[in-house]
């Protein structure tokens, strides 16, 4: 139960009339001082009185002086007292000197409002503020009841530091105690924040946590890359000492930094790589104020697509995809944080060539995001059909209607599978890319390709079917202990998406810099620790032994095949187009063809016929629950 005081504005109104009279009069006392000439001013002052009390409670009204929970006041709502009380004096003033020129009044000393204001600035302010302190002190008092403070330990004393512990001050019913900060900046060592100290460098991690006797350890660097995330995780698991952290940069986007979103570390936050922002002003360009269709809007990519682009404030946000249910998820995602813009879900099928000319038709969309794809490797080796008409027919008509309705730009979301592919799934979204790449040279507009590789917390990715074994209890089951392959958070994926769609001129393939590769063993056990367990302890770790055809790295591009760009984190590759024009539109339709009749053999052997170094036919047959 709450033991805030909550002051009803009925007694915040009467104490500002009292007070508004009190300043009146004690501003008359110090001009004038008591004696003769108080007496003879005195009906002026009685004047002023009548006419403060008429005008300022309304002017405080107006400006929501009586609309707000004071107990929360903070800097924002000093401003709001300094201008309601400007806004009140001035009416007052010059009603004040009407009576005046008017003959109403006979004298009146000018200084008298110069004091007024200030001793309203005072009275205002300090009536409503002393509710805040109020608060804290039985709030203070109130966990000293009830028990000790969690003592809480900041890492970070930038910003977003200094806002947890703002909102720790203010919300004390939380029973956390800020007691000190750690930063690697030396100009804030020895500094203070909110009253809070910075005490030492992250890596005094160790003797903080001891001397200060620490319950909780909260990372607030949004910026930090993973390997700082990682040093704290690991400090304080070997102390057993929980630990929670600040969404990174990328998750931010759009958002906004406060207390309500900290949450357990995630392997996500060991993986982060610090966030590189070059000419950001070039993805407002081409998206603010315009109609943007994202296909696939209910899938990982295609929801967090949506969710970035909506902070650029596109004048309608169209929502495409083929399940209602992910499609709602989203619409509900993004209505609770863009409530502006104006966002409409649309259900369909890219296959669907009628109706998808219907939604162009209806929105007119400028910009379109490509999203939309069958994805999991081992499933479209199964369903060979679908991988063709969704991955390759579906891209034909989007690219087709986005030429007929004169779509500004479309981008391609594309994956490194699709470079020298050993897999229907990659060969598919290669044939795709060409269909794109080929249509935006005859439109000539700026039509791209953008790849990456694995993203962690998609649907079908490692990381959800390793915790569905740690959660059974184990094993863990890896193919081998060197097994490395690259990873990218979603945000950070769709972010560079949105950055090289901003950069491009149009027919560029871009590849974005996965980083360092990362071994599937470490991946693993980073997930058992930070499910608070111990790998080979209390879950156990199974080699299973490399499946035929796979790989112990991933190889993104052959040396030489890509260049530079503007931005360090993307690179344009040198992939020519193989297959365009008439040939490549016989192509599509020979392959859907195919699909449709159900001659897997052939459209398998056509893949591999059209593609650079395919090797879809060498395929080993699949395994359901491989990861790729």
């Amino acid at each position: 139960m709450s033991t805030k005081p909550h002051i009803r504005n009925r007694y915040m109104l009467l104490g500002d009339c009292i007070f508004i009279l009190a300043s009146v009069f004690a501003s008359y006392a110090l001009r004038l001082e008591l004696g003769p000439a108080l007496l003879l001013y005195l009906p002026s002052a009685f004047w002023m009185a009548g006419v403060a009390l008429l005008i300022k409670p309304v002017v405080y009204y107006l400006f929501g002086l009586y609309r707000r929970l004071w107990l929360y006041a903070s800097i924002r709502e000093l401003f709001v007292i300094l201008l309601s009380v400007t806004a009140a004096s001035i009416p007052v003033f010059v009603i004040m000197f009407s009576l005046l020129s008017l003959g109403i009044i006979n004298f009146m000393p000018r200084t008298v409002f110069i004091i007024d204001w200030i001793l309203s600035l005072a009275f205002v302010g300090g009536l409503r503020f002393s509710v805040r302190m109020l608060a804290e002190v039985q709030s203070r008092a109130s966990n000293q009841r009830d028990g000790r403070a969690r003592r809480i330990l900041i890492v970070g004393a930038g910003d977003a530091g200094a806002l947890v512990v703002r909102e720790l001050k203010k919300n004390p019913q939380v029973n956390m105690q800020p007691v000190a900060f750690l930063d690697d900046d030396p100009a804030k060592q020895r500094q203070q924040i909110y009253d809070i100290p910075v005490i030492g460098m992250i890596k005094d991690l160790n003797q903080a946590l001891d001397r200060h006797r620490i319950d909780e350890v909260i990372i607030a660097i949004p910026t930090a890359p993973g390997s700082v995330v990682r040093v704290v995780t690991e400090g304080c698991r070997r102390k057993g000492i929980p630990f929670r952290t600040m969404p990174g940069i990328y998750e931010l986007l759009g958002g906004t930094v406060s207390v309500s979103r900290l949450r357990d570390v995630e392997i996500t936050d060991l993986l982060r790589r610090e966030p590189v922002k070059v000419k950001e002003e070039l993805i407002g360009a081409f998206l603010s104020g315009r109609r943007v269709l994202v296909t696939g809007a209910g899938g990982s990519i295609g929801r967090e697509l949506c969710r970035q682009i909506a902070r650029w404030g596109p004048s309608e946000l169209i929502l495409l995809g083929h399940g209602e249910n992910s499609i709602f998820e989203t619409v509900i995602d993004l209505q609770d944080q863009y409530q502006g813009i104006s966002i409409k879900p649309v259900i369909a099928d890219v296959r669907d060539h009628p109706r998808l000319d219907g939604v162009f038709a209806a929105h007119r969309p400028e910009v379109v995001f490509h999203a939309a794809a069958h994805k999991h490797v081992p499933l479209m080796e199964l369903n060979i059909e679908e991988a063709v008409t969704n991955n390759i027919l579906g891209t034909k008509n989007l690219v087709d209607l986005a030429v007929q309705y004169g779509v500004d730009r479309l981008v391609m979301i594309s994956t490194d599978k699709a470079v020298r592919p050993a897999n229907v799934m990659g060969a598919t979204k290669r044939i795709a890319e060409m269909v794109v790449l080929d249509a935006g040279a005859k439109a000539g507009k700026p039509f791209l390709v953008v790849r990456f590789g694995n993203v962690l917390g998609s649907r079908g990715s490692v990381v959800p079917i390793f915790k569905r074994q740690i959660a059974r209890g184990g094993p863990v089951t890896i193919t081998h202990p060197d097994m490395e392959r690259y990873f990218m958070t979603i945000p950070e994926a769709v972010y560079l998406v949105l950055q090289a769609a901003g950069m491009s001129a149009g027919g560029e393939t871009f590849v974005l810099n996965m980083g360092q590769q990362v071994k599937i063993l470490s991946l693993a056990e980073d997930l058992i620790r930070l499910s608070g367990l111990e790998p080979g302890k209390d879950i156990e770790i199974v080699f299973t032994g490399i499946r035929p055809g796979e790989k112990l790295r991933e190889d993104l591009w052959e040396e030489g095949e890509y260049q530079p760009t503007d931005h360090p984190e993307i690179f344009q590759t040198g992939d020519s187009q193989v297959v365009s024009g008439t040939e490549l539109d016989d192509l599509v339709k020979e392959l859907v063809r195919l699909a449709r009749q159900g001659n897997i053999g052939e459209v398998v052997a056509l893949l591999d016929e059209s593609i650079p170094d395919a090797s879809v036919r060498a395929t080993p047959p699949p395994q359901i629950s491989a990861i790729d």
